[in-house]
């Protein structure tokens, strides 16, 4: 039995990156044997363990091949003759396919580090193009990798505008492809990935809204710079849209609802967010109850930094900002408990509660 760290464990180690997950391969055992060495087996299509002390997880040498459509259309196969260079070929990148055994020493028979040190993300095989779901991990990598110079290898793009011309990329599911997208928009420069997915054809397949939506990707960069959450960069990504088109993709890709939210609100209302000073109060209040600013104020927050991002650079300003901000808190303060002492309840508290917001709102607007 040998033991091997693999895959972005010695990436970000050789790249100088915080290392954060390690993933462990076993060459050489059998599941009894793993088992029997106390560690407790998961995953359903493959053999995966967990060490009972560390609680890594630990996966046995394994091969695959393609049995069906999508990222989960493939057999594996584990067992103790299954060698590392086997286990590695099946790997998406060449950077992704290098193992350190426990003593440090480096096994690269792929040229990862060659890669690595050129700044190139390169399949590992021509099997690359089996799997759909590589098409949106290249790219989320470009992203991440940005800042450092990386680009994709011609080669690669070439397979993976072959993966998305064949239809493969209509076999994902939701919640994968999702997963992709949300790791690569938290990611310094999220604007990449759609690039490469551009420059591949897979964002015709994906996302053909955003095909010539090319300002969104600022306003993404800008999001990322300012260390935006998921919700705004994904509102970011999709301003400018028609309500229609943010409601198909939110629902294509099964974002989480907050996400689906924000992205909706900032198609029906940014514009007048943008127009915000010139506003008449009954608008702005008309917003402000929209947003259901008394009891969500953090949806309405980030509805504004949203609007922000597609003002920057910060040397133009954003004055829209504050005024909605101070809106919201004017808003906020009229204090319902006078009315209710009054004798009004139902409908007719709800109508006064309103006066009194709007009767605030104008006195803040002429302050």
């Amino acid at each position: 039995m040998q033991i091997y760290k693999v895959g972005g464990a010695v990436r970000d180690r050789l790249l100088g990156r915080p290392v954060s997950d390690i993933d462990w391969l076993v060459v050489g055992a059998t599941v009894e044997q793993m088992q029997a060495q106390g560690f407790r087996p998961v995953g359903a299509d493959f053999p995966v363990f967990i060490h009972p002390k560390t609680g890594e997880e630990y996966a046995l040498a394994r091969t695959e091949r393609k049995s069906g459509r999508g990222y989960g259309g493939f057999t594996f196969h584990a067992s103790p003759e299954v060698t590392l260079e086997e286990d590695l070929i099946r790997r998406d990148l060449t950077i992704n396919a290098m193992a350190e055994d426990e003593q440090g020493t480096l096994y690269d028979p792929y040229h990862g580090k060659q890669d690595l040190d050129a700044r190139i993300l390169r399949h590992v095989s021509p099997a690359f193009a089996e799997d759909p779901l590589r098409v949106l991990r290249v790219a989320r990598f470009a992203a991440r990798y940005a800042p450092l110079g990386f680009r994709v290898a011609d080669d690669t793009l070439k397979l993976m505008r072959q993966i998305a011309e064949s239809g493969e990329l209509q076999a994902l599911t939701a919640e994968r492809s999702w997963k992709e997208i949300e790791r690569a928009l938290l990611e310094s420069e999220p604007q990449v990935f759609i690039q490469v997915l551009h420059s591949c054809g897979a964002l015709q397949e994906l996302m053909p809204e955003l095909m010539h939506n090319s300002d969104s990707l600022i306003t993404l960069h800008q999001a990322a710079q300012h260390q935006q959450s998921l919700a705004v960069r994904w509102a970011c990504l999709l301003r400018g849209l028609a309500s229609a088109a943010i409601k198909a993709i939110n629902q294509r890709f099964k974002a989480p609802r907050e996400c689906q939210e924000l992205a909706v609100l900032i198609g029906e209302w940014a514009d007048r967010a943008d127009q915000a000073l010139e506003l008449a109060p009954a608008e702005l209040l008309e917003m402000l109850q929209k947003f259901d600013v008394y009891r969500r104020p953090q949806r309405f927050e980030e509805f504004i930094e949203t609007c922000r991002m597609g003002a920057l650079p910060e040397d133009q300003g954003y004055p829209q900002a504050e005024y909605l901000r101070g809106a919201a808190t004017t808003a906020r303060a009229v204090d319902v408990k006078p009315l209710m002492d009054s004798g009004l309840s139902g409908q007719a508290l709800g109508e006064a509660l309103k006066a009194e917001r709007l009767k605030a709102l104008m006195a803040y607007r002429n302050r």
